[in-house]
């Protein structure tokens, strides 16, 4: 299994992301913040993968994806988004990322992290 970064500034779903992953068989990091995450990599490494939430204060889930692709240009990455529109899709297509929409189903979850550890944005 993978080693994964979870990062959501919403408790709840951070918790249920991780509590899924980590009974997927993942080993899972998790932060509330990008400065947060960045920290959380500092301390621990690089994960084989990280999920993103979008729509955070500060910095945004793109902001925290180019950081990560600074660092490793290759990172699977899964964004978690309650927006949704053209040009969000279009940042999306660009960052060759997988994008799962909110809410979702624990179901797809597992579905979006298996199409992002298989290499298939």
């Amino acid at each position: 299994m993978a080693t994964l970064l979870v990062v959501d500034d919403e408790q709840d779903i951070r918790d249920l992301v991780v509590q899924r992953m980590v009974r997927d068989g993942h080993e899972v990091f998790s932060a509330d913040s990008g400065p947060s995450a960045l920290d959380v990599i500092r301390e621990c490494g690089l994960p084989d993968a990280a999920i993103l939430d979008v729509d955070m204060p500060g910095m945004d889930g793109f902001d925290v994806l180019r950081e990560l692709r600074r660092m490793r240009p290759d990172l699977p990455v899964l964004l978690l988004t309650v927006l949704w529109g053209s040009k969000l899709q279009n940042r999306v297509r660009e960052a060759e990322v997988v994008c799962l929409g909110k809410p979702f189903t624990a179901a797809q979850l597992a579905t979006g992290v298996q199409t992002l550890l298989e290499g298939d944005p």
